[in-house]
């Protein structure tokens, strides 16, 4: 078992939570109980969509994913924000401004390409070795310095609402129309009498870069529209390569487990790396990156590549100068 696993992760589900699901169906399922598994970048509990679980080999390419962009769909509701800039916290700020869609429309492109953004307080950043969340509960203030972020695109979503519109979310992307806004935090005080005709929400999405917070990225365009805002929605349609189309549920992982078909959804090695070329080795090549020592005189250009015996993974390399060095081997045969 060496490959990706991409669930779509539940609401209140954390990564790791995610990560022990599929350790316990691999040992339930009798795959063995040594494989190693870890996940592709941190999904909060309130966030649902793509996280790619690494199983076996897969987790020596799990911190690329780290790096790589995503995709997020997230709808933000005017009018309150909150401690934790989401749902979850308690109001800290709260506004009888409702953007309209042309003002929406027109501040976007000022959030789009390279920005600045300060973190949320409620974040596993670290402040002298302490995560800003915990220190944020204990009541202590929070202070992160801003960091460059590329934001590749932001627009509204299809599923976007109409002005006046209400939605509550259900966490999975979709949501249902009725007579009332969706429901307050505790604390959230009654708002005074609000003009007519704005947006009480808006779906976006984002195309982000790694470290990118959607929360923040919701609290400074509500800011920028002359109100406050919150998340009330966020799911992630895409995290590096991976997208919605293999992710499959939990009910579905342990269907999967228990009928001994993992193999049917697990994605190859290589699924984490389709946009790095393959570099065919002889047996001899392959032996030599195997024990770690440089390949001299292949002529590709400069750059990484996956290596590859037939169909056997031998590792990801570096390619520099016509000299091929490891940069993550595989023990695989």
């Amino acid at each position: 078992m060496h490959g990706w696993i991409i669930l779509d992760k539940p609401l209140g589900l954390g990564s790791t939570q995610g990560v022990s699901a599929v350790k316990r169906v691999l040992r339930q399922g009798g795959y063995g109980k040594g494989i190693k598994v870890g996940h592709g970048g941190t999904l909060d509990p309130l966030a649902t969509g793509v996280l790619p679980i690494a199983v076996g080999e897969a987790t020596k390419l799990a911190g690329r994913m780290l790096d790589s962009d995503k995709v997020y769909d997230f709808t933000i509701s005017f009018g309150m924000q909150t401690a934790t800039l989401d749902a979850e916290g308690e109001s800290v700020a709260e506004s009888d401004v409702r953007p309209t869609r042309a003002a929406l429309e027109a501040v976007l492109p000022r959030f789009t390409g390279p920005i600045d953004q300060v973190p949320p307080a409620y974040s596993a950043l670290k402040i002298d070795g302490e995560r800003a969340y915990d220190l944020a509960r204990a009541g202590e203030e929070v202070v992160l310095a801003s960091r460059a972020v590329t934001i590749h695109s932001l627009q509204s979503s299809p599923s976007s609402l109409g002005e006046g519109d209400h939605r509550v979310s259900d966490g999975g992307g979709a949501g249902r129309t009725g007579d009332a806004p969706p429901p307050r935090p505790a604390g959230a005080v009654p708002l005074p009498e609000r003009a007519q005709g704005g947006l009480e929400e808006a779906t976006l999405t984002a195309h982000v870069s790694k470290g990118t917070y959607i929360r923040s990225l919701a609290r400074d365009i509500a800011l920028a529209l002359g109100t406050v805002g919150h998340v009330t929605m966020l799911r992630r349609i895409k995290a590096g390569p991976f997208t919605l189309a293999p992710a499959i549920s939990l009910d579905k992982l342990n269907e999967m487990g228990q009928a001994r078909t993992l193999e049917q959804i697990l994605l190859p090695l290589r699924a984490g790396l389709d946009d790095i070329p393959a570099l065919a080795l002889d047996p001899d090549q392959a032996g030599a990156l195997r024990q770690g020592r440089v390949l001299a005189g292949i002529a590709v250009d400069d750059g990484q590549y996956f290596a590859m015996l037939g169909a056997i993974p031998v590792a990801l390399v570096e390619a520099l100068d016509e000299n091929v060095r490891v940069v993550r081997g595989f023990n695989l045969d």
